[in-house]
């Protein structure tokens, strides 16, 4: 005679604290942050092109002018890029096995 396995006793994963995803509105803060930072600099790209001599000028009103799509990417990268042990599905594969 075989000995019964417990219906209970499967293998879980543990999920620790320390591995959980930061909150949405925090993670909303850090996006708003990036975004106001970069929106400053293009700012201050916009006011140089005044002061700045020729040469110069052209870059920075280059900086004014792709800096909003620049802005736009990075403040839009967020929860897709995490991956790993932070990974929020993992791939389990069972087996059926014959008792």
């Amino acid at each position: 005679m075989t000995p019964r396995k417990d219906a209970t006793a499967k293998k879980t994963d543990v999920v620790v604290i320390t591995n959980a995803q930061s909150g949405l509105s925090d993670e909303q803060r850090g996006r708003q942050r990036r975004y106001f930072y970069s929106m400053m600099l293009r700012t201050a790209c916009f006011i140089s092109t005044i002061f700045l001599p020729n040469p110069y000028r052209w870059f920075a009103m280059a900086g004014a002018v792709f800096l909003p799509y620049i802005a736009v990417v990075i403040a839009n990268a967020g929860r897709e890029t995490i991956t790993g042990k932070n990974a929020i599905m993992r791939d389990q594969r069972l087996q059926i096995t014959d008792n």
